[in-house]
């Protein structure tokens, strides 16, 4: 039955966090109604087990404060839909491509293919910072004050233009980010897919750089001018 429902829901194109959250919602009911039915047919009254379990729940409401917290704001994100299966979510310190919207928690995975739980009620008031199914690069490098910085800044654009997985929508941004005390420095920015930011961000850096190389633009060291002051006053002999 839940595989029925997944298939009708993905023909149907419906939204992947709420196929999710009803399939599962949907299960649970019809397990709960088997087990009501499969009682009664065995002659067992349920009305004692109902009523045991209310004094349970009531009793245990005090201890399960934060799984009922988490429960509450899984629905808040399931029909407010700040973000959805697929999208790149950063939020309570840690970032991700969202796996699926659970009651209680939400899950997320990264590129290196780890599993992050996030209880829900860590998500709803906090500022949620979603990127759709990319991720943002920011770069710098630096280029000498007697280098071209215009030409610089079309060999870095011609680098990131061979890369097919750089975004075009929206496109890269180029362009002098800051003057350092011994370089110009070139900020560029670009889009990428999530589970691909790293493996990404070293080939463009490693580009880039034989680029400018190939360029004759010079990359400089650090540098530090040291004036020698004389002491004044006459030596002690």
């Amino acid at each position: 039955m839940a595989s029925f429902l997944m298939k009708l829901f993905d023909r149907k194109e419906f939204d992947p966090t709420l196929s999710k959250f009803t399939v599962g919602a949907l299960k649970t009911v019809i397990i709960s109604f088997v087990i009501i039915i499969a009682l009664g047919k065995f002659g067992i009254t349920i009305a004692p087990f109902i009523a045991a379990l209310a004094a349970m729940a009531f009793g245990a409401s005090f201890a399960i404060q934060g799984p009922l917290a988490n429960y509450g704001a899984g629905l808040v994100i399931i029909f407010t839909r700040p973000f959805v299966v697929g999208n790149t979510i950063t939020v309570a310190e840690v970032s991700g491509v969202v796996e699926e919207v659970k009651l209680g928690a939400t899950i997320l995975t990264n590129e290196d293919g780890v599993i992050i739980t996030i209880p829900n009620k860590h998500i709803v008031g906090e500022i949620i910072h979603n990127s759709q199914e990319r991720k943002i690069v920011e770069a710098l490098i630096g280029i000498s004050y007697e280098s071209d910085p215009e030409e610089a800044i079309q060999i870095v654009k011609k680098t990131l233009d061979d890369f097919q997985e750089i975004s075009n929508q929206p496109a890269p941004r180029v362009g002098i980010q800051e003057f350092g005390d011994s370089s110009i420095n070139i900020g560029f920015r670009y889009w990428v897919p999530t589970k691909r930011y790293f493996r990404t961000l070293y080939r463009v850096n490693l580009s880039v750089y034989k680029m400018l190389k190939e360029g004759k633009i010079e990359i400089p060291f650090p540098q530090r001018d040291i004036h020698m002051v004389p002491p004044s006053g006459d030596s002690l002999s």
